[in-house]
């Protein structure tokens, strides 16, 4: 198969992070095209990635109607988002998109719909799920082995003014939504469907900043299906420079604990000598999680983490905002 005619929607940070991607394997993607608002950006990127080689737009209804593509990277800012999944899923296009996918339940069930019903292959960018130590939790847990999982606790630390759009709730959902859901994500990979949340935020370091309207504290407790239970805390006043999300992970049988989806100490609680188990896994995720959905496509496969997957991770997240509107538990049963 020829490599995939790959065009970028978005050329801000990630998508660096993702052209770097796709230009170092060029036998499987070949960057064809840009597409961002400001075209000097698309531009920049044409240049630096494909020597001026790949065309540029500043329109997404222009880029699916003028150039033939296998498939387009979406990494729009929440707010940015519109019809683009639909464009693509009209023309046969395979999807990857950032996370969160929208800012509305309804707008993401619209994008789950148009691409189930072309067809499409579709990867949301939850990378954290193809770490090393979380996929030999994930085994654990589906072979019977981990036993039930009963509790997962999750952190989400960073200390950043971000950009601009990113403090305007309005446009970016908050922190929950548009960071912490990695966290929420990795929940329900290893637990299964939410029940319930209940979540507390607070704007406690940034009051004096007229333009920030997002949370910059909060705890968030998920109830599962199964009858586990989540506790997330998340806070963009920690320490400066520094990105940190870890977890802890209690089953049955095993307790784990992550400093990152690749490393994680796993103690075997079942005997009385209870063995340990490190991994230190070196694995990029970004790059697996391309590499899989490139194998989803050629295989005619679905990929790993499809956007009905980022639907039902952002209804969580969105509904712990809710609970923290409105002070109470929001139950998540109906949307399942």
């Amino acid at each position: 198969m020829h490599p995939l005619r790959t065009a970028i929607l978005g050329c801000g940070g990630f998508a660096r992070r993702h052209a770097t991607l796709f230009a170092s394997m060029p036998d499987r993607f070949q960057l064809t095209a840009f597409c961002d608002k400001n075209a000097e950006r698309a531009a920049a990127f044409a240049h630096e990635f494909t020597n001026d080689a790949a065309q540029t737009f500043t329109d997404h209804h222009a880029l699916f109607e003028q150039t033939p593509l296998d498939l387009v990277a979406i990494c729009l800012p929440p707010y940015g988002h519109s019809d683009e999944v639909e464009c693509a899923a009209d023309r046969g296009v395979h999807i990857f998109i950032e996370k969160p996918i929208a800012l509305t339940s309804e707008h993401a069930w619209r994008m789950v719909a148009a691409a189930e019903a072309a067809g499409v292959v579709t990867q949301v960018g939850f990378m954290f799920r193809f770490g090393v130590a979380i996929q030999r939790l994930k085994r654990l847990i589906d072979s019977g082995e981990a036993g039930p999982v009963g509790l997962m606790s999750a952190r989400y630390f960073c200390n950043s003014l971000h950009a601009e759009w990113w403090r305007d709730r309005a446009k970016s959902g908050g922190q929950l939504v548009e960071q912490v859901i990695h966290m929420i994500d990795l929940m329900r990979f290893l637990m299964g469907e939410a029940a319930t949340v209940y979540s507390v935020q607070r704007n406690r370091f940034h009051q004096q900043m007229p333009d920030y309207t997002v949370e910059d504290v909060s705890g968030t407790v998920i109830s599962f299906v199964n009858g586990a239970i989540g506790v997330l805390y998340a806070t963009n006043g920690a320490i400066p420079g520094r990105w940190i999300n870890d977890y802890r992970v209690v089953t049955q049988n095993i307790t784990a604990e992550f400093t990152d989806a690749n490393h994680a100490a796993f103690f075997y609680t079942a005997t009385p000598e209870a063995r340990t188990e490190q991994i230190a896994g070196t694995e990029d995720y970004y790059c697996n999680e391309m590499l899989d959905l490139h194998a989803a496509i050629t295989d005619g496969r679905p990929a790993a983490t499809p956007i009905r997957e980022g639907a039902r991770s952002l209804d969580v997240a969105l509904a712990a905002t809710r609970s923290a509107q409105t002070g109470a538990v929001v139950n998540l049963l109906s949307h399942l």
